[in-house]
């Protein structure tokens, strides 16, 4: 569908909006603060009139996003045409609905699907929803930064000998942290199979609009990428977008699955930023990249220069899950320095107010974009100065982190969440069937699953990590002492 010969120049939603707004309707319908009139004058006058205008539903002029024929069609089919996809659909509930609504439109009950380890917990949701059951790949640790990294495309061959009834495999890319891996040969691999690749773009909305950043998924041949446009594409936090491929998998039904997990009062403030902003990176995209590029390694230079950092860099891209990078992620190693991550976030917020994306044991985070500039990207170098001489001692580079092996997956991710429960203690888990996550900071990546057995050598290494010191997250009981499993069938006597 193509309305007036919209181009990548157009917003077709958001010229309908403001259409809409300009005739000065009456409105006898929700939400009833009634363009802002209703609500709280404080909140109003701080917001503004013309968001709050623009704050309405999907009444007959402005189209709907379950059923789009009008305006938000046309801007999805904008939106595909910019990120190089055959259909795009938008999301107002972030890339968590996106990704669920990527897995439920391609895997169904005991189908099974690989995933990294290290996957987001809309995944784990997906998964409980689905009752599908995952084959898990642990990604590639990095020991030097103490982070994550991707899957390879020989551990998804590998994979899909032993499990030749997988359904789609899913891949991060890039990761949080910028790294990508070969996604090119990572869907060879897979469409070798005819299985359809999945990609969490959460953190790669920009990367098709610049030459010097990884390729995208639409780029790399995938089937289907939820990509969140908020974070760093210039929409409004919660919009979102999936990006389909026809062939291996249905857009339609896809669709149907994201409408399912959708509100049916759906905010056309978030899908006209969406709108706004896909005009923006289709039309500025690569000036907007090169600024934010140009920056970034200013503030790379210069705190890689600074006694006891280190900032990761393309000299650490030596392996098959390292093999591009987005350098507007900014990640500063500050395991010589002597403290810990969190410690700088801290010192970083109560004596420069600079906020950061992230911070853990070893490592901080920054994330620069083209809204940034150089009194900015200065004031971060100045304050990154003052907490090198500030903390100037050496720090203990002996932690070493050993990743555990996959324990088996006793039941299904689903019937784990709906299989009664009972709280035992740590030190008596084994053998049992774990009710709980548990991930360990660094490197994030999840030890155990609802659904997994608790084996020796499992007990062994979160046990290790507590007494290390380490922080040990997902248990309910504060105290670590203590862990939810599944209750065992007793026989009646």
């Amino acid at each position: 569908m193509k309305i007036k010969g919209s181009t990548q120049l157009d917003t077709p939603l958001f010229e309908t909006l403001l259409k809409h707004v300009n005739t000065n309707p009456i409105a006898f319908h929700i939400p009833g603060h009634k363009g802002g009139k209703g609500m709280d004058p404080e909140f109003r006058d701080f917001i503004g009139e013309n968001a709050l205008k623009i704050d309405l539903i999907n009444i007959a002029p402005l189209d709907d996003l379950h059923h789009p024929k009008a305006s938000i069609a046309e801007a999805e089919r904008l939106a595909a045409e910019a990120f190089r996809a055959d259909e795009t659909f938008f999301s107002v509930q972030g890339t968590s609905s996106a990704i669920m609504a990527m897995i439920m439109g391609v895997v169904g009950p005991n189908e099974k699907i690989i995933v990294p380890r290290n996957v987001h917990k809309s995944v784990m949701s997906a998964l409980v929803l689905t009752g599908a059951h995952p084959v898990f790949i642990h990604p590639e640790y990095d020991e030097t930064y103490g982070i994550a990294h991707g899957i390879t495309a020989s551990a998804v061959e590998r994979a899909l000998e032993l499990h030749p009834d997988t359904k789609a495999v899913l891949v991060i890319n890039p990761t949080y942290f910028g790294v990508a891996g070969d996604l090119e040969r990572i869907v060879a691999v897979a469409h070798a199979q005819d299985v359809p690749v999945l990609v969490d773009e959460a953190h790669g909305v920009h990367l098709p609009f610049h030459d010097e950043l990884p390729l995208s998924a639409m780029q790399a041949g995938a089937d289907v990428a939820a990509t969140s446009v908020h974070k760093l594409g210039g929409s409004m936090t919660g919009s979102s977008i999936l990006n389909v491929r026809r062939g291996l998998v249905s857009p339609e039904r896809i669709h149907a699955m994201l409408s399912m997990i959708t509100t049916t009062s759906t905010s056309y403030l978030l899908l006209a930023s969406l709108d706004a902003a896909r005009r923006q990176l289709a039309t500025k995209g690569e000036a907007m990249n090169e600024r934010a590029l140009t920056l970034s390694r200013m503030a790379r230079v210069a705190i890689n220069n600074m006694p006891h950092l280190s900032v990761y860099g393309h000299s650490e891209l030596h392996s098959e899950s390292t093999y591009a990078l987005d350098e507007t992620k900014v990640l500063v190693s500050v395991r010589e320095l002597g403290i810990t991550g969190f410690e700088i976030e801290k010192y970083l917020r109560e004596h420069h107010r600079i906020e950061v994306e992230m911070s853990d044991l070893l490592n901080v985070l920054f994330i620069v974009t083209s809204a940034d500039d150089e009194s900015t990207i200065q004031a971060l170098i100045d304050a990154m100065h003052d907490v090198v001489s500030v903390y100037k001692q050496s720090g203990n580079d002996s932690l070493s982190i050993m990743l555990p092996e996959i324990p088996p997956l006793a039941l299904s991710p689903r019937d784990a969440f709906y299989e009664e429960t009972e709280t035992i203690p740590l030190e008596n888990a084994v053998g049992r069937i774990s009710a709980e996550f548990i991930m360990v900071y660094p490197p994030g990546i999840p030890i155990i699953i609802p659904g997994e057995l608790i084996t020796a050598s499992t007990l062994e290494y979160i046990t290790a990590n507590i007494e290390a010191g380490l922080p040990v997250q997902g248990l309910e009981d504060e105290s670590l002492q203590m862990i939810k499993v599944i209750q065992q069938t007793k026989a009646i006597r």
